[in-house]
């Protein structure tokens, strides 16, 4: 995305003139999710200065700022389980565009536990920037297997924080062989979302989906 993140955090790129990470927030508080933990590295006092505690959203924020080098996906989470506490919790990356309901994906959240599914995935399409797919989806169990026909993890997804159990904190660790291991214990479940998310890893992507949202009429998110 250079050279548009050299002074600006992906999440804070406008699409439909609207930040990526706002669209996120409006959702989340929408689907009377509130109470969020945002996890950030390069550029992360930018999004700290626009966010702010989130109270302008209808939402309250705590930060959870990476130490330099960053800590991957999985360490990341780790690194902020302090200020998620004991629950099961959502997670969405930041620098995508989704129009996924997050109120069913709560719902689901709810019912993770220690003893049993630790994680639930949302799966979609392959793009064409990655055709091979990541996971197997099998009657609502997502499976790691090698061949396909496979889908694409979105990014998506609830968690119980005991499948970081293993993990130290600032410890820098891969969210992939996390999932595969429960995957092997039948213990990750899953869904096809079949509605719009975008990885937007591009300008040219960027640029196609500023386009098509100032393109639609103007309603609420």
């Amino acid at each position: 995305m250079r050279p548009l993140t050299d002074h600006c955090p992906k999440p804070l790129l406008a699409v439909g003139g609207k930040p990526l990470i706002v669209r996120h927030i409006e959702r989340l508080a929408e689907a009377g999710v509130t109470e969020l933990v945002i996890n950030h590295a390069h550029l992360g006092h930018m999004l700290e200065a626009a966010l702010g505690d989130g109270s302008a959203f209808g939402v309250h924020i705590r930060w959870s700022p990476e130490p330099p080098g960053a800590l991957e996906t999985a360490g990341g989470i780790r690194q902020a389980i302090p200020f998620l506490g004991e629950n099961p919790f959502l997670v969405v990356n930041g620098d995508t565009y989704c129009e996924v309901d997050f109120k069913p994906l709560a719902q689901i959240a709810a019912r993770l536990s220690p003893d049993g599914d630790l994680a639930h995935l949302l799966l979609i399409d392959n793009p064409e920037h990655h055709p091979q797919g990541d996971f197997a989806l099998d009657d609502g169990r997502v499976r790691a297997e090698e061949e396909p026909p496979r889908l694409t993890f979105s990014g998506i997804a609830a968690y119980h924080p005991a499948l970081f159990a293993s993990l130290e904190a600032g410890q820098s660790a891969r969210l992939a062989p996390l999932l595969r291991t429960a995957m092997s214990e039948n213990r990750v479940s899953g869904e096809h979302y079949r509605g719009r998310w975008i990885d937007v890893g591009t300008p040219e992507r960027l640029a196609q989906l500023d386009a098509d949202l100032k393109k639609q009429p103007t309603t609420p998110e």
